[in-house]
């Protein structure tokens, strides 16, 4: 079983998981921490802007996703039906943005 530092390059979070902890576990995994500094921090650590804008879109997606009440409350009893449910709600919400050449 691979472990998700295997599958990843860089965890995008949200200014409430600027602790040095997570810091240190995510650097000792070589996975790039792209957490903005909360603002009483005493030495700020640099992160990338570009890259924390692609959180934006992922938190757009998921409230899009919940607006399927299937998805928000779970109603499917395995995961893979939860997950299959959630591809197809994805592909449904990305069908408008499709040109036909």
């Amino acid at each position: 079983m691979r472990v998700i530092a295997d599958r990843i390059d860089a965890l995008l979070a949200d200014k409430g998981y600027d602790a040095d902890a997570i810091r240190q576990q995510l650097a000792d995994a070589e996975i790039e921490a792209v957490i903005p500094a909360k603002r009483n921090r005493r030495n700020p650590a640099p992160h990338d802007r570009v890259k924390y804008r692609w959180r934006n879109r992922i938190e757009r997606m998921f409230s899009k996703l919940k607006n399927w009440r299937r998805v928000a409350t779970r109603y499917d009893k395995t995961a893979d039906s939860y997950i299959g449910f959630v591809g197809l709600a994805s592909a449904l919400l990305r069908l408008p943005f499709a040109h036909v050449a």
